[in-house]
């Protein structure tokens, strides 16, 4: 199997913490103190001082959640990281949020394909590893209604495997990933999001859906959250045409991948809502 060179080794794992905290960029909300020309008129610790932390409060609410719901109990948010990412366009329409887990199926750290062993970049905060990332399109996420939002929320942190290993839930049938109907699925959201509601004595943790974009930048000065690069799936080894087909060769019935696995690598590593 070949060598990797050492900085590829260190492209296996990026760390924050400490010297090198977790990076955090402005959201840019037309029409408010947050767009680029009105940040660079501002001095930096009165901007910094003054922004709603969006990561923070997504957070927050997700330990909520899944401190109350049954169904998402053994979701540890202390190895789940909210991030966003910007939208590319002022519609209401497209990519409201995605989940991207930091393993493959069944939780491997590595998967081979053909003559080459893959490893998923692993992420730490403050030395503790991060299974899943969680990621916001801003502000477009902010722009739709309170319910829409909440049921977002629910329908993310479903997607988290049921054994948080940092794989996928998977469920059985073609459609692994939203069952075999997606209305279903989000109309199951929607209830999970409805039973959170009933009964909760503290709004306020979720009060911010309540507010659009450029109201929640207009009323803190600015909205800031994390962003950090999409996990890369990177080659950690090779072995020759031989050996590949002879590990074929011995796998087991009890050993083998599963009858619908997936010819390629991306769709393991990433599934979008």
């Amino acid at each position: 199997m070949g060598a990797l060179r050492p900085q590829e080794r260190s492209a296996l794992e990026l760390h924050w913490g400490g010297s090198q905290p977790l990076p955090r960029r402005w959201v840019a909300v037309p029409g408010t103190c947050s767009t680029p020309a009105a940040r660079r008129s501002r001095p930096d610790s009165a901007r910094a001082g003054s922004a709603w932390d969006f990561s923070a409060a997504m957070t927050r609410l997700c330990a909520d959640i899944v401190a109350r719901c049954p169904e998402l109990s053994h979701i540890r948010m202390d190895q789940v990281l909210v991030t966003f990412t910007p939208s590319r366009s002022r519609s209401r329409y497209g990519l409201q949020a995605r989940v991207t887990p930091l393993r493959f199926r069944h939780g491997a750290l590595t998967r081979r394909q053909g003559t080459c062993e893959y490893q998923v970049q692993r992420f730490f905060v403050e030395g503790r590893e991060i299974l899943y990332l969680i990621t916001f399109c801003l502000p477009r996420f902010l722009d739709q209604t309170f319910a829409e939002k909440l049921t977002t929320v629910f329908h993310e942190l479903y997607h988290i495997n049921p054994a948080f290993n940092g794989d996928l839930r998977r469920h059985a049938g073609r459609y692994c990933l939203h069952t075999h109907s997606k209305a279903s699925y989000d109309a199951h959201m929607h209830r999970l999001a409805q039973e959170y509601l009933r009964g909760h004595r503290q709004p306020q943790v979720y009060e911010f859906l309540r507010y659009d974009a450029r109201k929640l930048a207009e009323r803190h000065g600015g909205i800031v959250a994390a962003i950090v690069p999409r996990p890369k799936i990177l080659p950690i080894g090779w072995t020759t045409l031989r050996t590949a087909a002879r590990n074929r060769r011995l796998l087991t019935p009890d050993h083998a991948p599963p009858a619908d696995a997936e010819a390629r690598l991306s769709p393991e590593i990433d599934a979008a809502s």
